[in-house]
């Protein structure tokens, strides 16, 4: 169906220029002819999914736009945390830049004229609209709100509000010791149809809106809320994964938890391997409801015949804990598995269809990619840089490593994970203050430093001890390591400042 739709698109533009057959168009055509974007973000998502390689996850939709365009396989957020990471790859900038490290800032605050993603194209003559979670609010406190959203960004927006907000909550069943619905190990299999939950409805308008908006460039976000806790899906969800033996628990540690400095923790929760299956089991039903949804929004662009000239583009805000190194959960580490997250595009200027890039790249650097690809100006500043070169071509030479952070309170480590929002959530507290942390991923290590050092360093092989169970900084065989990506580290802090 792509190669019969690509053919038929190339000879109804040769048609429409007074070319015959399938004639190539002239790059001064080509470029004539803007293409649409669809950013569909996923909330807490981690790279869970089938094409990841997940043995159990069923997420058919997100495997399919994967193999119509690039996925990366190591994409970094810069802040493991719902609005810092937001704030961040909406605007192109750093959260040092931006000045946020918390739930409650908004970035205009320190920056209050920057030039949004979305308002560089409504610039440019595009509609821009969204639909759903794109910059922060509390889930699921503030759904059916516009949270801490950013008015200047959009010609219009939509705030749905289904009956996992209006009706479920009540229902539903704890795993862990959290009782806050936004920070929690909740669940519910509910009787009620997609399109009745708020997921469904954020597909629904999305859908309306690119219906709406067929004829001219269009700039829609689809911003959806699952994963993010609570866990509520409909059952027929929950019945993908019959076996709970089967779902992937680990062991609370404070051996493996003592490997790495106390403040290298975020949410460390001791939580029973069977409490364990029922969360885990209810996230990865939450996982393939939200693939529905995109499956939904795809088909769309197909029956509107606007899939070749739509770049579509599908990520998380960060990646999530499920009980791992010890005993954490969900996000605000600076492991791993709360910073890599699901990166793909699709679409046209897109040339490696079902590419696998293993290059190291960040969210900061999806802004000057959409610039690039759409040959839309962007404004200047952008700290990210243009993913085009691994676009066309998925194993091109690229070296530059993920730089990332995190700051949080040393006397909340297992605190607020991200359910509503305030200003100074995270930061301040005991000890004299917050722990700030900073981490720089290369292809072959990861080291971190928690208040430059003085609250400890990591230093993870990447290639040996891919789970970073064994910290390395104090070894004195690997001291040349720790002083080259400490020099590498300090560099990226001083262009970040800069």
């Amino acid at each position: 169906m792509w190669a019969r739709r690509s053919a038929l698109v190339t000879v109804l533009f040769a048609c429409a220029t007074g070319q015959a057959g399938f004639a190539q168009t002239t790059a001064e055509q080509r470029a004539q002819v803007r293409p649409n974007v669809l950013l569909i973000m996923a909330d807490d998502l981690n790279d869970d999914i089938a094409v990841f390689g997940h043995p159990i996850v069923e997420t058919p939709n997100i495997d399919g736009l994967a193999a119509r365009g690039v996925r990366f396989e190591r994409g970094y957020t810069q802040f493991a945390l719902c609005n810092p990471s937001r704030a961040s790859y909406m605007t192109g900038l750093r959260p040092d830049t931006i000045g946020v490290y918390d739930l409650g800032t908004h970035f205009r605050e320190a920056v209050p004229d920057v030039v949004t993603l979305p308002q560089m194209f409504t610039r440019a003559g595009y509609s821009s609209a969204r639909v759903g979670k794109i910059y922060h609010y509390g889930v699921p406190s503030e759904i059916g709100t516009s949270g801490l959203d950013d008015p200047p960004s959009w010609d219009r927006v939509i705030n749905p509000r289904g009956i996992d907000k209006d009706g479920e909550e009540p229902m539903l069943a704890f795993a862990g010791p959290s009782r806050a619905l936004g920070a929690s190990l909740s669940y519910y299999a509910s009787p009620a149809p997609d399109e009745a939950h708020t997921d469904g409805m954020v597909a629904t308008e999305a859908i309306a809106l690119i219906e709406q908006n067929r004829d001219r460039p269009f700039f829609i976000a689809a911003g959806f809320y699952r994963p993010h806790c609570p866990y509520i899906a409909p059952k027929k969800y929950f019945d993908l994964y019959p076996s709970l033996d089967r779902m992937p628990v680990s062991e609370y540690s404070e051996t493996l938890l003592a490997q790495s400095p106390t403040a290298s923790r975020g949410i460390v929760w001791n939580v029973p391997l069977d409490e364990q299956r029922e969360a885990i089991r209810a996230y990865y039903a939450s996982i393939s409801f939200m693939d529905a949804q995109v499956g939904r929004l795809l088909d769309a662009l197909d029956r509107l015949n606007l899939t070749e000239n739509t770049i579509v583009v599908f990520m998380s805000d960060h990646g999530y804990h499920l009980g791992d190194h010890g005993g954490l959960w969900m996000k605000q580490s600076l492991f791993e598995r709360s910073l890599r997250t699901p990166l793909m595009m699709a679409g046209p200027g897109i040339a490696a269809r079902g590419g696998v890039s293993r290059r190291i790249i960040e969210l900061i650097d999806l802004y000057p990619t959409l610039s690039d690809l759409t040959n839309v100006p962007p404004p200047e500043g952008l700290e990210g840089r243009s993913l085009r070169p691994l676009l066309s071509d998925p194993h091109a030479d690229w070296d530059h490593p993920a730089f990332s952070q995190s700051r949080r309170a040393l006397a909340s480590l297992g605190g607020d994970a991200g359910g509503g929002r305030g200003r100074g959530a995270g930061r301040g507290g005991a000890a004299g203050g917050p722990a700030v942390g900073y981490s720089v991923r290369t292809e072959r290590w990861r080291y971190v430093e928690w208040d430059d050092g003085r609250l400890g360093r990591e230093l993870y092989d990447q290639f040996n001890d891919p789970g970073e169970l064994r910290n390395l900084a104090a070894s004195p065989f690997y001291a040349p390591d720790v002083a080259q990506m400490k020099q590498l580290l300090t560099r990226l802090r001083t262009t970040a400042r800069n």
